[in-house]
């Protein structure tokens, strides 16, 4: 029987000190460990995939650069944006990984479905879109089976920050949020909400269970 997918929400938090955490989360796990998702906002932070290209970061000003270990290119994190960070044993599920991203993206499509919008994926740019601006990036990191890194939704943020890089290695790639596409206001905990149940079916688990509020170990 598979266990119940975790959920920690960690409200705002740095970037590098939540990485370093997936990172030993993912080492340390054995077959027995549950799987689980962080949800969270960063404070703003631009992060350059394993395959990322110096010139894709065009004047970062004071907003910091790390380099990370997911694949992709350069991205933006910043508040206002619902970051899913998915560690789960994907060689125990028995999903492969191209199945695993289009499950992830269908998850987002469904979500922003329930607001009204429809977005869609597109088969040679991982991530989420709506009328061509992409609203969601998608990057994984596949280690001895296990996943970490994740997604990022744009909901309600300053999408300036995009204009200082090529998003995801595109020069003049068009950026939304769906605080552009809807007319209501949004809580950031109940997008989260609709993205935790999402996952949760997507990902075909039985059930959920909500875990503490602080990044383990």
């Amino acid at each position: 029987m598979r266990l119940p997918l975790g959920f920690r929400e960690l409200g705002q938090v740095d970037y590098e000190p939540t990485w370093h955490a997936m990172q030993r989360f993912t080492d340390e796990r054995d077959g027995f460990t549950a799987d689980e998702v962080w949800l969270l906002e960063h404070a703003p932070v631009f992060t350059q995939g394993q395959a990322g290209k110096a010139e894709h970061v065009l004047f970062p000003g004071d907003i910091p650069v790390v380099q990370v270990d997911r694949g992709g290119q350069v991205t933006y994190h910043g508040p206002g944006q619902l970051v899913a960070y998915l560690l789960l044993d994907v060689r125990r599920s028995g999903i492969g990984v191209r199945e695993l991203v289009s499950r992830i993206e269908r998850s987002l499509i469904d979500l922003l479905a329930s607001y009204g919008v429809e977005a869609s994926a597109k088969p040679d740019a991982p991530g989420v879109y709506v009328n061509g601006a992409k609203i969601a990036s998608l990057g994984l990191r596949i280690r001895n089976g296990r996943s970490f890194h994740g997604l990022a939704l744009n909901v309600d943020m300053d999408l300036q920050p995009f204009q200082r890089i090529n998003p995801c290695g595109y020069a003049g790639m068009s950026m939304t949020q769906l605080a552009d596409q809807v007319d209501e206001p949004l809580v950031m905990a109940q997008v989260a909400a609709r993205l935790r149940a999402q996952l949760l079916q997507h990902l075909q688990y039985a059930e959920s269970r909500s875990l503490p509020g602080v990044l383990p170990g």
